[in-house]
């Protein structure tokens, strides 16, 4: 029975530049996993303290306080499932890092809830192109029961060709009117109402930035 060979091609230099490359593959796909499961997380986040707004209605609903005890941290809604997808996201995701820094002055709590619908509408429009596949991370339509006594009907009959977030837009953060129906101005007072600020800062505020 004859030896076995190795082709010729596979040269001393060959098999380094394989076992460097493979053992580099590795630490690579290991540090994306552990960048993104950084990165992901509520601690991560919330370092932006413009963030603490968001954090604050987070902590108030039912994904921070379940009855089954699941909590859902910030990754587990706005960051995709894989590690390309989730360090795309990531990657993507970078421009409010840069907002954050060269931006308006997010971590004041006006201009905060000034800019906010801006900020709803984009995270919306990130869930409907996704077709909300982060909330169907945990959630099963065909498991859906609910509290009220048609929950599952509507769940059952009433959702073809909508996504979770077309109707659950308001679950977690402050609430911002949906995108067809909201109004600049309103918002504006309503800001100006609860920070008791003198009418037209608001608008003083937005042309500034």
């Amino acid at each position: 029975m004859g030896r076995l060979r190795a082709p010729l091609f596979i040269t001393r230099h060959v098999l380094i530049a394989l076992v460097v490359g493979g053992v580099g593959g590795v630490l690579f796909m290991t540090f994306l996993l552990e960048f993104d499961h950084y990165t992901s997380s509520n601690a991560f986040c919330t370092t932006c303290h413009s963030m603490s707004y968001a954090d604050e209605s987070y902590r108030q609903t039912v994904h921070y306080n379940s009855a089954s005890g699941v909590r859902a941290s910030c990754g587990d809604c706005h960051v995709s499932e894989g590690v390309f997808a989730a360090t795309w996201d990531h990657a993507i995701g970078s421009k409010d890092l840069f907002k954050q820094i060269f931006g308006p002055d997010y971590d004041d709590p006006v201009i905060n809830a000034l800019h906010l619908p801006e900020a709803a509408f984009a995270a919306r429009k990130w869930f409907q192109k996704r077709d909300s596949a982060t909330c169907k991370r945990c959630h099963t339509l065909e498991a859906i029961q609910g509290k009220r006594a048609d929950t599952a009907a509507i769940h059952r009959e009433e959702t073809d060709g909508k996504s979770c977030i077309d109707c659950h837009y308001n679950l977690v953060h402050r609430q911002v009117p949906d995108a067809s129906t909201f109004k600049r101005e309103a918002w504006n007072r309503m800001v100006e109402e609860e920070f008791a600020l003198e009418p037209g800062t608001a608008e003083r505020l937005m042309s500034a930035h």
